[in-house]
């Protein structure tokens, strides 16, 4: 099938690897082969390139090179996180599905967020105990864009972290935020954030899959999840990614030299995106954070009441428009994601909700496009339907009611 344009609107799933970062890690895959743990000069050269990646992605979040443990990804990284610690753990309701199923492995506090998504500082340390030796909390959430305030939780757990060593506890509590899906237009400087533990992902920000990495503050002790040659410190055996961890140090640097020019840039298209659906259908519904400083400034969650999702997917993908459903895990089983539920949206609204989310070579002719197929395949869902505007907005209106 042909299609008059190709327009891919789900960057927060995966994102293309760049072409300066194929041309870094392509030596790796091909002449560069060799295995850095193995003894003669070629491929001790290759464990220097691993170093110097290892330099680089250091110097690029703050750090030093030596707490930086490199991972198949990110769900491997905050398992790592939360094997670091044996007692009570808080988290977030929308969290990544890999955070909470760590924490489901711990006596744990779910916190609740509001409407919008955001974790109020206030309600974290509610739900800390004598006993909590972690807090994770995401700095931006994948799919309804939310920015968490992470550095006022890291004040409240540097306050009870002083509170128990001036009572002489020894319990240890440890802030941790998975900062994958925000690498790409929010800075992730572990100084700034206040954090303890902090996971990336290449695969988010222009990088290959199944690349990672957590870094660990000194006060951390990690415990192995794989055990074998002893790579990484200890923490992490097998043979090294050379290929992956050479191409996830170039792909945060090209990150953060964009950075801050391509979030004016995506914060305009999602706007010219958002835009362009509420004024043919003002009924739509646009969740997340109403202040555009604590949205990620390329996503777009919008919701169609009593319209299946699941038909509109496949009615744009026949138009050459790819959106996602919520976070790929949730998607690729055609169901209502945890966030959605966590923050009280309406079935009828959260079954008929698209996350639009914008990228590199995106363009406004490409957002018109996308816009105006949506726009095209809702109304053929609702005269299929017999739905009308009129009808629609009641019947949001309604459910808008009960929700916010």
């Amino acid at each position: 099938m042909t299609c008059e344009r190709e327009v891919y609107l789900d960057y927060a799933a995966a994102t293309p690897v760049d072409p300066a970062v194929v041309e870094a890690m392509l030596p790796y895959l091909t002449e560069r082969f060799w295995n850095p743990s193995a003894p003669y000069a070629r491929a001790r050269e290759v464990r220097d390139d691993v170093e110097r990646a290892r330099g680089t992605v250091a110097r690029l979040i703050g750090a030093q090179p030596d707490s930086i443990v490199f991972t198949a990804g990110a769900t491997e990284a905050n398992n790592l996180a939360f094997a670091a610690v044996d007692g009570h753990v808080v988290v977030d309701a929308i969290e990544h599905e890999s955070v909470l199923a760590c924490a489901g492995t711990h006596e744990r506090r779910t916190v609740r967020v509001g409407t919008d998504g955001i974790v109020d500082p206030a309600a974290v340390a509610r739900a800390i105990r004598p006993e909590t030796e972690l807090v994770s909390i995401e700095l931006a959430n994948g799919e309804i864009g939310t920015i968490q305030p992470v550095r006022e939780m890291s004040r409240l757990v540097a306050a009870e972290r002083t509170r128990r060593l001036e009572a002489g506890e020894k319990r240890p509590i440890l802030l941790h935020s998975d900062a994958s899906q925000a690498a790409g237009t929010l800075s992730v400087n572990v100084s700034s954030l206040g954090v303890d533990l902090l996971t990336l992902s290449a695969a988010k920000i222009y990088g290959p899959k199944q690349v990672g990495l957590l870094w660990a503050s000194d006060d951390v002790r990690l415990r192995p999840l794989v055990y074998g040659g002893g790579q990484e410190a200890g923490v992490r055996s097998g043979t090294e990614n050379v290929a992956g961890i050479v191409g996830f140090a170039r792909a945060l640097e090209l990150a953060c030299e964009r950075r801050g020019e391509e979030a004016r840039r995506l914060a305009g298209l999602r706007e010219r995106l958002r835009a362009a659906i509420v004024s043919e259908l003002p009924w739509a519904v646009v969740a997340g954070p109403r202040n555009a400083k604590r949205r990620l400034p390329g996503l777009l969650h919008v919701s169609f009441a009593g319209i299946e999702a699941r038909r509109l997917v496949i009615a744009l993908e026949r138009v050459g428009v790819s959106v996602g459903t919520g976070s790929a895990c949730a998607a690729s089983r055609m169901r209502v994601s945890h966030v959605l539920e966590a923050i009280g949206m309406p079935r009828r609204l959260a079954e008929g909700s698209l996350r639009l989310t914008l990228g590199r070579g995106l363009n406004e002719a490409d957002v018109d496009y996308a816009a105006a197929a949506i726009v095209r395949v809702v109304r053929a869902e609702m005269t299929r339907l017999g739905l009308d505007d009129a009808t629609q907005a009641a019947h949001v209106a309604e459910l808008m009611g009960t929700w916010r």
